[in-house]
């Protein structure tokens, strides 16, 4: 019998860093398990997003789970929608509605920086507080009225919103991620005439939260505000192919991000949930090991762990918490996980990789290949090198995403 793991360290891949001495941080960190099991399997890269479109998990994963975004990819917030059960109807947008930082001066909103695409990492009570009181507030309802939107709030920073009959040809939505530190005004929506009740919006929820009580407390606590919204991800409604009619594997995903249960469920797999995950970098890593284990000692031939916590280490330009992230997804992710599954009376064959990279020089996603390793407990590929950017340039080069699968499941 033989079971098959996929392990992704978000946004672990890199560039060399000057602060490393010229080494990625997966050449830098220490990650002595995951280099040894390197050294007996298959290393290679995968190009994970398409030239063409966002680089970043939203096609990255997708390509990764075997569905192509050049065919199915409609934006990234539908996918994250579908994680609720939030049903589209003909017609309707969803966005990602960020909570944000923006910088404490005296000048005009659009002439403020971005400081943080998560609210300074709010916590989840705060964020539920602040998107509920936003959309209560009397000014701010009545615009949001206006303009056919409502919120679906989420227990993180990560709030879906949804547009009715909205008209988003030509729209330039920005990832705000992938443009920390900078000044707003060009990033703002642009395109189209729906892209300025957007930002309205926008400006007028930095308003209605800049003094609420939570940001003032964070504030005195040396943390930074979320002190608006930014609407980004825009997209309609998404289909799937089925996994399990493709590749005949029954599967779940653990993870703590709403993109990847998105994806699962459009897909046809399941989800596990764990107590403890955030997504953040203190997170429940022993927690997702064991759920790994049992859903393949019971029903699953396949199992799927998802780690965050390398992408939102950069995009916080946390470079020690980045190592810290992937020496973690080292010692305790990847060799207790190996460690139980070697006790486990079946063969198995695992893969792990990065889905994109985070660049450590601009906290924003890359489009690159980006190295995969392919471990069976069966076979030992004596290939002998450690897990890094370089050790996957010498191996085969995947031309897309969606050949991981295949290659995983030997098909």
């Amino acid at each position: 019998m033989m079971k098959y793991i996929l392990v992704i360290g978000d946004g672990m891949a890199d560039n060399p860093v000057p602060e490393l001495g010229g080494k990625t941080p997966l050449e830098y960190a220490s990650i002595p398990f995951i280099d040894s099991l390197a050294a007996k399997s298959e290393l290679g890269s995968s190009k994970n997003c398409p030239e063409g479109l966002p680089p970043g998990s939203d096609t990255a994963i997708l390509s990764i789970f075997g569905a192509d975004p050049r065919v199915c990819y409609t934006g990234r917030s539908p996918l994250e929608a579908a994680a609720t059960g939030i049903k589209l109807k003909p017609g309707d947008v969803s966005y990602r509605c960020n909570m944000v930082a923006l910088e404490d001066k005296n000048a005009p909103y659009a002439e403020k920086k971005i400081l943080s695409h998560n609210g300074g990492s709010i916590e989840g009570e705060q964020s539920l507080e602040l998107i509920e009181y936003l959309f209560s507030d009397p000014e701010f309802k009545a615009a949001a009225e206006k303009a056919g939107m409502s919120i679906n709030p989420a227990p993180s920073f990560r709030h879906i919103a949804v547009q009715s009959a909205a008209d988003i040809k030509g729209i330039k939505l920005i990832p705000p991620h992938d443009h920390l530190g900078e000044v707003i005004g060009p990033l703002l929506p642009s395109g189209c005439s729906n892209a300025e009740v957007l930002k309205q919006l926008m400006e007028l929820s930095h308003k209605v939260l800049d003094k609420h009580p939570i940001n003032e407390r964070r504030r005195a606590e040396n943390k930074l505000p979320a002190n608006g919204v930014w609407f980004w991800a825009e997209g309609t409604g998404v289909e799937l192919e089925s996994f399990y009619d493709k590749y005949r594997k029954k599967g779940t995903v653990i993870s703590a991000v709403p993109l990847c249960h998105g994806i699962a469920k459009l897909s046809g797999l399941d989800v596990t949930y764990v107590d403890g995950a955030t997504g953040e970098l203190e997170t429940n890593l022993e927690g997702k090991v064991d759920a790994c284990v049992k859903a393949l000692e019971g029903e699953y031939d396949f199992a799927a762990i998802h780690v965050e916590a390398p992408d939102e280490c950069t995009h916080n330009g946390d470079t020690k918490g980045k190592l810290q992230a992937i020496e973690w997804l080292d010692s305790r992710v990847m060799k207790p996980l190996v460690g139980r599954l070697d006790a486990e009376p079946f063969d198995y064959r695992l893969l792990f990789i990065s889905d994109h990279k985070t660049l450590t020089s601009t906290r924003g996603h890359d489009g690159e290949p980006v190295p995969y390793m392919i471990y069976d407990s069966r076979v030992d590929t004596e290939c002998g090198l450690p897990y890094t950017e370089k050790s996957g340039e010498t191996g085969p080069y995947l031309e897309t995403g969606t050949m991981l699968m295949p290659r995983l499941f030997e098909l």
